[in-house]
């Protein structure tokens, strides 16, 4: 297990599939990476217009437009220049044709040739369907690179469940939880120093329509405590 030395994942792609996914899972590491000199591009799979109180066709579009400027603002304050949107539609994903996503990040890997890429688990962390099936479209353009980067999934370990009566209160696992690994399974194991956790707490802010009520309930300080330790491992076994 590895703390605080990203050096060794390189150039690093990360795909996600919602705005927001990209902060809470691996902001930190972002942060990490960049300020060590290495390329960083992010991938998001939709543009999260399900993700407001209105479903009618018109407040999901305006929901859409929000989050698209929302995550630009928090890319910028991780420090990420490159991004590719797949346009999906939220919550649709697992009833795409995963084909032209699959091409997609085939290219865009064989093109940026990444050392890592880190995405969900097949549990897709918090069990949504959209991040399962992200997690398969990676697995699926991994396996058809020529040069196959390493593959990291995001997952919890004991030690890092840092506030489970916050997720019970906010049924952040109400879908389905994370994989929960030993310390021996963990490639890295990320405890954010004060100023990467400070501009990842700044870049979850930008992105007012998902984290302003969770903060105002919760208060920022616990809310940073919340997200201030990021955990990776390779993936628990070959899936077909």
């Amino acid at each position: 297990m590895t703390e605080t030395d990203v050096a060794w994942l390189g150039t690093t792609v990360l795909v996600w599939a919602h705005p927001d996914d990209e902060t809470y899972l691996s902001g930190g590491l972002a942060v990490t990476l960049r300020d060590a000199g290495h390329r960083v591009v992010a991938v998001t799979a939709t543009r999260g217009e399900a993700g407001g109180p209105n479903t009618t066709p018109e407040a999901r579009a305006e929901t859409a437009r929000t989050r698209t400027a929302e995550l630009d603002k928090a890319l910028r304050v991780l420090g990420i220049s490159e991004h590719l949107w797949l346009d999906y539609e939220d919550g649709r994903c697992a009833e795409a044709d995963p084909e032209p996503a699959v091409r997609r990040l085939v290219r865009l890997l064989e093109e940026v040739r990444p050392d890592t890429v880190v995405t969900f688990g097949p549990d897709g962390f918090t069990g949504h369907p959209d991040h399962r099936t992200v997690s398969r479209w990676v697995d699926l353009a991994v396996t058809r690179c020529d040069r196959a980067p390493r593959l990291l999934h995001a997952v919890v370990t004991e030690q890092d469940r840092i506030d489970p009566q916050l997720d019970n209160d906010f049924g952040v696992f109400e879908l389905g939880r994370p994989r929960i690994c030993d310390p021996a399974e963990v490639a890295l194991r990320l405890p954010l120093d004060p100023d990467a956790l400070r501009r990842k707490v700044s870049a979850l802010e930008a992105q007012v329509s998902q984290t302003a009520g969770l903060i105002a309930a919760v208060g920022i300080d616990r809310f940073t405590a919340w997200v201030a330790v990021e955990v990776f491992a390779d993936p628990a076994s070959p899936r077909r």
